[in-house]
């Protein structure tokens, strides 16, 4: 077995280890990555840009038919096919040999293959030929290899043959129903995509949809697929399944039933951390990896675990924005150079507490950063909170003929900055970036009176924000 060392090893090719690998290069320091599927990982293939582009088709034509001048000219529905090339064209048909040669081009040598600990900073990979190396690490080890499909103990569930994430985002056909388990931001988007082609969609969500944002987002979001067709269940639970000659059934805990051609879950996420021998330096396999804000795993000064492996904040943007702290403090550490572990220095996460963004793609759009009201109080916070009616802005008037949002503020009454944002409509998803930046450069709300949003448009929530909270004081 052939024996290899390099600065650093990054275990996982996605978007996030991609990252990590670039800054650790840019640093200074020879770095492999090693992938056991497709470069660009789970963003690039089977989760954001595939699920984008099932949803955007159906969203555009819904939108066309909002404005008087425009419905006219929609004389048709979605055309399924169309919509599944696209998705092919945006995935490169699962094929990665573009972010292959970007990898390269970073002066990254990228290593296929599955990797496994063997000892302290030393990997064995093997390939797909059963051909194996070991890759031993200088400086660090970081950990990128995200998260997989939670699937529920259901009894005969696993008989079904259940979709996941991966199966609803790549489906070449489109059933003709789909029931779905779990109300979270995967289960909104795919009901709201597959309600889009004309699919029979019944959610069954015990505790609601969209659970940890504003109360009002998920109410919303049911409202609407309901409009669409689809069936909202909440307050049941699916108690067992079984296969049927079409497909499923789905017992729920009502005592009633629920036939499908397909089910989909997607009650939770659970790291991939299962076969990386973690037993081997002492971890638990299967466990999320607990880090600090660095993002070096607690007890061990050369092993970072960086996206949603570290169970921070279970999103791309995030991951990625760890990444880059990640991959600069490694080389900092390996250089002897300064480190910046300061809140909201250059090499921590420090967004990941409490000023994480994040946009559900559904219709209406949800779009929020922050803290809730809820989170708000919970964590002691003194906050009032600033409720607006989107419709009521003039710049809303101009985007449909019947536009219907809601936004929320939540500001910290004893600092005077807003701490949370919440924005439920249509396209409302390009709001949130300002929000995003008032919440972590902490904004006076005073100073921002002197942020004039542009007339007619619907940011202009941002003044009715200030009017509601009150004129600062002279």
């Amino acid at each position: 077995m052939s024996e290899r060392e390099f600065d650093v090893i990054v275990v996982g090719a996605g978007a996030v280890g991609e990252n990590v690998a670039d800054r650790a290069v840019q640093g200074g320091l020879r770095t492999a990555i090693v992938e056991a599927e497709l470069v660009g990982g789970e963003c690039s293939y089977w989760a954001c840009m595939p699920s984008k582009a099932l949803l955007r088709s159906a969203a555009a034509l819904r939108a066309a038919r909002a404005v008087d001048g425009a419905k006219q000219a929609v004389t048709g529905g979605v055309d399924v096919a169309g919509v599944l090339r696209r998705r092919d064209a945006m995935t490169h048909d699962w094929d990665d040999s573009s972010q292959a040669k970007w990898v390269e081009r970073a002066g990254i040598e990228l290593v296929r293959g599955h990797a496994r600990f063997t000892g302290e900073k030393t990997l064995v990979v093997t390939d797909s030929s059963g051909d194996s190396q070991t890759l031993i690490a200088r400086h660090a080890v970081a950990v990128c290899t995200g998260s997989a499909a939670m699937l529920p103990d259901i009894p005969g569930l696993a008989e079904v043959e259940p979709w996941t994430s991966r199966e609803a985002t790549s489906a070449r056909e489109i059933p003709q129903s789909l029931a779905i388990l779990g109300g979270g931001v995967v289960g909104s988007e795919m009901a709201t995509a597959y309600a889009g082609f004309g699919t029979e969609v019944t959610v069954i969500a015990r505790s609601g949809l969209l659970g940890g944002m504003e109360p009002f987002a998920g109410e919303m979001v049911a409202e609407s697929l309901t409009g669409m067709g689809a069936t909202v269940r909440t307050g049941v639970e699916v108690t067992a399944a079984g296969r049927t000659d079409t497909g499923a059934v789905l017992d729920l805990s009502d005592g009633t039933r629920v036939a499908a051609e397909r089910v989909l879950v997607a009650t939770g996420r659970i790291p991939r951390t299962g076969d990386l021998g973690l037993e081997t330096i002492g971890l638990e396999p299967d466990s999320w990896l607990q880090t600090d804000d660095t993002l070096r795993v607690d007890g061990f000064d050369w092993l970072y675990a960086v996206g949603d492996a570290n169970h921070r904040a279970l999103l791309t943007h995030q991951g990625k924005y760890q990444a880059r702290a990640a991959g600069d403090v490694i080389a900092a550490r390996a250089t002897g150079a300064a480190v910046d572990d300061a809140p909201w220095g250059t090499h921590v996460a420090t967004a990941d507490h409490d000023a994480v963004p994040q946009v559900t793609f559904t219709d209406p759009e949800v779009a929020s950063v922050g803290l809730t009201a809820a989170s708000a109080r919970k964590a002691g916070r003194t906050v009032r909170v600033v409720d607006y009616d989107l419709g009521w802005v003039a710049g809303s008037s101009t985007h449909s003929d019947d536009y219907r949002g809601r936004a929320r503020a939540v500001i910290d009454t004893d600092r005077g900055v807003l701490v949370g944002a919440t924005f439920v409509g249509p396209d409302v998803a390009e709001l949130l970036h300002a929000a995003t930046i008032a919440v972590v450069g902490e904004v006076p709300v005073d100073r921002l009176w002197h942020a004039v949003p542009a007339y007619p448009t619907i940011s202009e929530v941002w003044l009715r924000f200030l009017e509601e909270f009150g004129r600062p004081s002279t």
